[in-house]
């Protein structure tokens, strides 16, 4: 303001208690308008956005310049656009009908792909899914526990669906949790086990119920995984208990003597 200039009369605006002619004012302080590039005068309404100001007959959609005053709006490299070529231009189109995915809608993704929520729906019962766990299959998605009812097959010990984790046994499909030792009741997946008459046993337990004794050390001798073991008259020994009883020489692939239920090297057998 000049210190000369009455401002008796006329229009002026005060900023921080001090008084402005308009001209002054607007020079001094106005915005400039992202669209025109002229000032936003006090007679005109500014519309900011980010830092950017309008004004208000400026402040259209790019693409269809029609007006967002007082309307929802997006912006796109700087570029403010109305909803509606907004979502036109930019938006998801829903991978059911096809349709766009209106901006601040909710939407479900997977792989990709976008839906609607009311268009994400289990390919059997045709309900939302929501945020519930579902099952993709052959490009279509399925509630749990309609896949469970069309597709998984169901575990022969305890009757219910397997939907992971499953083990094959003899053909027949099990849970992990319940394949188990028959005698121990220890999970077998992941381990080697044998069976007997149809029921599946873990090692240990399959050798200390089935397995024949070692003569000599007494242990089990299961013949599992390709261990070798000596069989003579009904008696069975372990490989490294096969020696001879006086001075230990180990008679695997050699001849032997016996001596009640000792086996003896013929060097130590001379004397009987």
């Amino acid at each position: 303001m000049s210190s000369s200039e009455s401002l008796f009369g006329k229009k002026y605006v005060l900023r921080e208690e001090n008084p402005y002619c308009v001209k002054c004012y607007e020079s001094l302080y106005s915005n400039t308008c992202e669209e025109c590039k002229k000032p936003i005068g006090c007679n005109s309404r500014d519309l900011s956005y980010k830092d950017r100001h309008w004004h208000e007959d400026c402040f259209k959609c790019f693409q269809c310049k029609r007006s967002l005053v007082d309307k929802p709006f997006s912006t796109k490299d700087e570029q403010l656009l109305c909803t509606e070529c907004y979502s036109n231009e930019y938006s998801s189109k829903c991978h059911e009908c096809k349709k766009t995915i209106m901006p601040g809608s909710r939407k479900m993704e997977h792989k990709g792909n976008s839906w609607h929520e009311t268009c994400f729906t289990c390919q059997r019962c045709q309900q939302p899914i929501g945020t519930k766990s579902f099952i993709p299959k052959d490009n279509n998605n399925f509630c749990v526990p309609c896949y469970e009812k069309q597709f998984a097959m169901q575990c022969v010990h305890c009757k219910k669906p397997i939907t992971t984790g499953g083990v094959t046994y003899r053909d027949q499909p099990w849970h992990k949790d319940c394949f188990l030792c028959t005698s121990c009741k220890q999970q077998l997946s992941g381990q080697r086990f044998t069976s007997r008459d149809d029921f599946a046993y873990c090692l240990n337990c399959f050798c200390n119920l089935y397995a024949k004794k070692c003569a000599s050390c007494t242990t089990p001798i299961s013949g599992l995984g390709g261990s070798k073991y000596i069989s003579f008259e009904e008696r069975q020994w372990h490989n490294d208990c096969f020696n001879c009883k006086k001075c230990s020489v180990s008679l695997v692939g050699r001849g032997f003597l016996t001596e009640r239920d000792d086996i003896l090297c013929p060097e130590c057998g001379k004397d009987i």
